[in-house]
């Protein structure tokens, strides 16, 4: 795959930033025997991913606005085009020394998402998508969304609502029916991963409430490059505006 000079940009950001959440997760089991515990050290190894991600996208693209996890909205002088960022998707998993966690960059042009880029460091798995130009895995494979069309051979993968957070009788009512008709639910613990490996094909589909932007943006790209759909739970087309979404294949 040869990319476009955005999408490079995109890249060496989430590539920088990786790298330094590898060698912070290698820090992490270290810190689990401490009485303190590895949180405040997880928190100030997001800051500084975002903080490398920022700045490399801005030397880039200067103009371009953000909308970041921990550094929230800031408007550019462009007024066109938006940086979508989360640093570490996935910090629970990082906290607690599982290797499923991920940098995940979007590009919004003129509200409509145009490019993604999703990297685990510790798999070294980059996932990168252009609307228009498909979505591939570590720019050797062209990803397709799986083409199960029975739900009995489905993988299906979703977000669980934990400790003070989320509606918990929806997420019960929502998987219940669902438990006697796949091959399986999944939840790995990061919405960018689960929705890359929708567009990879792995899962065959993929929901979730009460999510961010920055969770599924780069994502969403991912999925229509692949070939699939993805929505918000009523169906919306901006399912990065309204806090849910439904991935998967047509079928």
């Amino acid at each position: 795959m040869a990319r476009s000079a955005l999408l490079n940009v995109m890249v060496g950001a989430a590539e920088k930033a990786g790298r330094n959440l590898a060698r912070d997760f290698g820090e992490v089991e270290n810190l689990q025997v401490s009485r303190k515990g590895p949180a405040d050290f997880v928190s100030k190894a997001d800051m500084r991913a975002e903080e490398i991600v920022h700045a490399e996208l801005s030397r880039a693209r200067p103009s371009y606005g953000f909308l970041m996890e921990e550094g929230g909205e800031i408007k550019g002088e462009d007024g066109q085009h938006r940086w979508i960022i989360d640093p570490l998707d996935g910090t629970t998993n990082f906290l607690h020394g599982i290797p499923i966690f991920c940098v995940s960059i979007a590009l919004e042009r003129q509200g409509e998402l145009v490019a993604g880029v999703i990297y685990n460091p510790v798999t070294d798995e980059l996932f990168t998508a252009e609307r228009g130009r498909g979505a591939y895995v570590n720019d050797r494979r062209r990803m397709r969304v799986s083409a199960r069309t029975d739900l009995a051979d489905c993988v299906v993968a979703t977000g669980l609502p934990f400790l003070g957070q989320g509606n918990h009788p929806r997420a019960l009512a929502e998987i219940q029916p669902l438990m006697g008709r796949v091959a399986g639910i999944r939840r790995a613990g990061s919405a960018a991963i689960d929705i890359a490996w929708v567009a990879a094909g792995r899962y065959d589909g993929y929901w979730e409430h009460d999510l961010n932007a920055w969770d599924m943006a780069a994502g969403i790209v991912l999925v229509r490059e692949a070939g699939g759909f993805a929505t918000d739970v009523t169906g919306g087309e901006r399912p990065h505006h309204t806090k849910s979404i439904v991935v998967g294949n047509e079928a």
